[in-house]
């Protein structure tokens, strides 16, 4: 790939319902304008409806999850002999098996097939269990993958885990490439140190132990050292970042222009990240003086840092956090 070629859109699953397609069990759908007219431009979603690939016609007699929530069982909700529990969790393992270049999922919320957590498990006296389970597909899939990157629709809405999320997501497809072009030692260093400072934002804990983890690179073989070493990395980013965690990595990265800024522009920096840690402005305003100071005065370093773009501009996610 050149260096002007755009790069490939991560593959994401979905939930057929949330793109629009007419598979619910009523025959209708749950269509997300936040999947369909904004995540949609920069990530090639692929649709799946596990109830629908089973066999189960549109519309349908609806399912629901019942007995012990830590194996439920997936029946008819009228006609409870009727049990799909393992004709979901089988093609929940055929198309992880198939599926092994998806970035990320995106799952339909307290589906009985897709929901990824607190879904509703019905008891004998007719009430769900507290704390609920996971969809037997979205079970099945997921531990397949367990580092895969995955949210549920309606959690997407709140401006925060959408930024994780998408973070993680990019994260992830940027280690397939590396993977692509072959995992070596110096190729695993090189990836860390680029993500230095958006894994400092997400988890300062797990920053400081894979740094040490990654001092005895040396002795490991890559191809063994390198899927461990990034299941560690994607368990860190799963910590949603901080107003906190971020103005430590501000104060970090603002630490690199101390002797090319002058006095007015440094207090102006530390003003615009004060008021980012109280609450006052969102995160891309001090960012974005940071950007600006950094074109002005370049850091062959702090360039390479993903934290400064982990996803395209245009999502426009920091903008709300």
């Amino acid at each position: 790939m050149s260096a002007t070629e755009p790069l490939a859109k991560p593959r994401i699953g979905i939930s057929a319902c949330l793109l629009g397609a007419e598979v619910r069990y009523n025959g209708g759908h749950k269509r997300s304008s936040l999947c369909n007219d904004s995540l949609g431009r920069y990530l090639e979603f692929v649709p799946l409806c596990p109830e629908v690939a089973i066999g189960l016609g549109t519309p349908r007699e609806p399912i629901r999850l019942v007995g012990d929530p830590r194996a439920p069982r997936a029946v008819g909700s009228r006609h409870p002999q009727h049990d799909v529990t393992e004709a979901l969790a089988a093609y929940g393992e055929r198309m992880a098996g198939e599926l092994d270049d998806l970035c990320g999922y995106i799952f339909m919320q307290r589906s009985p097939s897709c929901g990824v957590e607190r879904v509703k498990v019905y008891q004998d006296n007719g009430y769900p269990a507290e704390g609920g389970a996971s969809g037997i597909f979205a079970q099945a899939f997921r531990a397949r993958h367990p580092e895969l990157p995955v949210e549920e629709d309606g959690r997407l809405n709140d401006p925060v885990l959408r930024e994780n999320f998408l973070t993680r997501v990019f994260a992830y497809a940027d280690w397939r490439r590396l993977c692509g072009a072959g995992l070596s030692r110096q190729a695993i260093l090189d990836f860390h140190a680029r993500h230095k400072y958006l894994l400092m934002a997400n988890d300062p804990l797990a920053y400081k132990r894979l740094g040490h983890l990654l001092g005895d690179i040396g002795r490991h073989d890559p191809a063994e050292f390198g899927p461990a070493y990034f299941r560690r990395l994607m368990d860190a980013l799963r910590h949603c970042a901080t107003r906190g965690t971020h103005s430590n990595v501000l104060q970090h990265l603002s630490g690199y222009l101390k002797r090319a800024l002058g006095a007015d522009d440094r207090r102006e920096m530390q003003a615009l990240i004060d008021q980012y840690r109280e609450g006052i402005v969102p995160l891309v305003v001090p960012l974005t003086l940071l950007k600006h100071h950094f074109r002005q005065h370049p850091h062959a370093y702090v360039a390479r840092q993903v934290y400064l773009q982990p996803h395209p501009e245009a999502l426009s996610l920091r903008n709300a956090i």
